[in-house]
Formats: structure tokens, C-alpha cells, sequence
């Protein structure tokens, strides 16, 4: 059975699409079929991490909200861009980058409905076993539907004071939209802190399982989503711990 999960935060800046990348790239390294949605459409970003530019997106979701193509003529394959032969694909649905359309977004919206009747299409044309959303930073519309239609939900926090209260508020509203795996990922861990009693703490805070405490580490600010970090480096303690999350949602 296909699985839909959903990556979400409450704020901006917790390395959200970073997350989700790295976990599609080392679920299609397994030999599985990825699809990425990148949902985000007021602040786009995932594609350049797959090695796309804004320029050479030729369908976007955007396109498919507004009826002027089949949700399946926005599927990348972006097998080819990453680092390393996958024994899977993985393929992006990304969202525009032009101004127009982001502010189009802004003023007019678009029928939300479309997301679930297009996600369910996408699994079954490309075959996918896992597909991913990449949501917005926060609470909207959008986000509800993508939380509800989710087989699982990571909620990625950084150990910081304003993300605590925000993200209390997502998995309150994850439980009573009854998502079957609730998990939590603390991102941005500086060194100074005891990893063990990040865990604990936010465990005991939520009442939720903490998948991962992932450290802040040079190698990956000095990428700067020019790649996907567990393919450039594969022998890295943080690619380990993004496995043991990979493992851990199709387990």
C-alpha cells in the first residue's frame, strides 16, 4: 500500500524541505518509488535541491490548480540530477517560482479540493510507493488537507522557545485530524545541548515520539541546497540518523 506523509513545522527556517529531501532521496536509494510535492506555493523552494532552476520548471502545480494541465504532466524526474545511482526514482512536483503566479496565489487562492484528487492520481500513474508533501510553514487550508489525507506526519521543531508553543498547536491539530503516525524531529540542535535531554523534554512537552535530535553541522550550512546532504555525504552521522527516520516511516 501507497503511503502519503506529510512534512511539516509551524514556523519557517527549521530546515523543513531540507528534511523531506533527504528522506525521499534515501527512501529511493532503497529501490522505492518518491514523490515529492512541494505544496509551499507562496515560498517554493524544494527544487533546487534536485538540481532544478526556477526556468526549467515547465508544468508546476500551479498549473494543475488552475486547470491547465494534468497533474501528471508536473512530475520531474529528477532520478538523474542527484549524486549516486538510486535503485528507485524519485520525482518532483514543484511550484511556481514566478511572481505572477505566487502572487496569483495570493489574491485568488484556488480550489484546495484539487490537492487530494491530484495526489491520489499521482500514486497511481507513477506507481509511487511513498509520496511526500512539502507543506507551508504553518496552519491553513492547505495544510489541513495535506495532514488529513496523511498516512503519517513528521513535524520538524527547532530547540528554540518560539517553536515549542507552535508546535504544541500542530499536534493538537494533527490528533484530532486523527493522522495514524504522529512523529516529531527537533533540527538545528547546537552542540551545547544534550541531545538525550532534548529528547526527553520534548517527549514529555507532547507526549509524542521524537524520531530524531538532528545536530547543526557545518558540512551542511556550507552545501547550501546546492545537493542533497545524505548523498554528498553518505558516511556522515547525521545521513545515519536520516535513515533511522527513512526507516522508521516505511517500517
Amino acid at each position: 500500500m501507497s503511503k502519503i506523509i506529510s512534512i511539516h513545522s509551524f514556523r519557517g527556517g527549521t530546515g523543513k524541505s531540507n528534511t523531506t529531501a533527504n528522506l525521499a532521496a534515501l527512501l529511493a536509494a532503497q529501490g522505492l518509488r518518491v514523490g515529492v510535492v512541494d505544496s509551499d506555493i507562496q515560498s517554493p523552494g524544494i527544487h533546487i535541491l534536485f538540481g532544478l532552476t526556477g526556468s526549467s520548471i515547465q508544468h508546476s502545480l500551479n498549473d494543475y490548480l488552475w486547470g491547465r494541465c494534468d497533474i501528471g504532466q508536473t512530475a520531474h524526474d529528477v532520478t538523474p540530477n542527484l549524486s549516486g545511482s538510486l535503485a528507485g526514482r524519485l520525482y518532483l512536483i514543484p511550484s511556481s517560482v514566478q511572481a505572477n503566479e505566487i502572487v496569483n496565489v495570493l489574491r485568488e487562492g484556488y480550489d484546495v479540493s484539487l490537492m487530494t484528487t491530484g495526489f491520489r492520481k499521482l500514486i497511481n500513474e507513477l506507481n509511487l510507493d511513498v509520496l511526500m508533501i512539502d507543506t507551508h510553514p504553518g496552519l491553513n487550508e492547505e495544510t489541513l488537507f495535506s495532514i488529513a489525507i496523511s498516512h503519517a506526519l513528521i513535524i520538524i521543531m527547532r530547540p528554540d522557545q518560539q517553536d515549542y508553543e507552535g508546535t504544541g498547536v500542530t499536534v493538537e491539530v494533527a490528533r484530532s485530524l486523527d493522522v495514524p503516525r504522529l512523529m516529531l524531529v527537533v533540527n538545528k540542535t547546537p552542540p551545547a545541548f544534550d541531545p538525550a535531554e532534548v529528547q526527553a523534554r520534548v517527549e514529555s512537552t507532547y507526549h509524542c515520539e521524537v524520531a530524531a535530535v538532528l545536530p547543526h553541522t557545518d558540512e551542511m550550512m556550507t552545501l547550501a541546497s546546492a545537493g542533497i546532504f545524505a548523498l554528498r555525504y553518505p558516511d556522515h552521522p547525521l545521513t545515519a540518523m536520516y535513515k533511522d527516520i527513512a526507516a522508521r516511516l516505511v517500517g
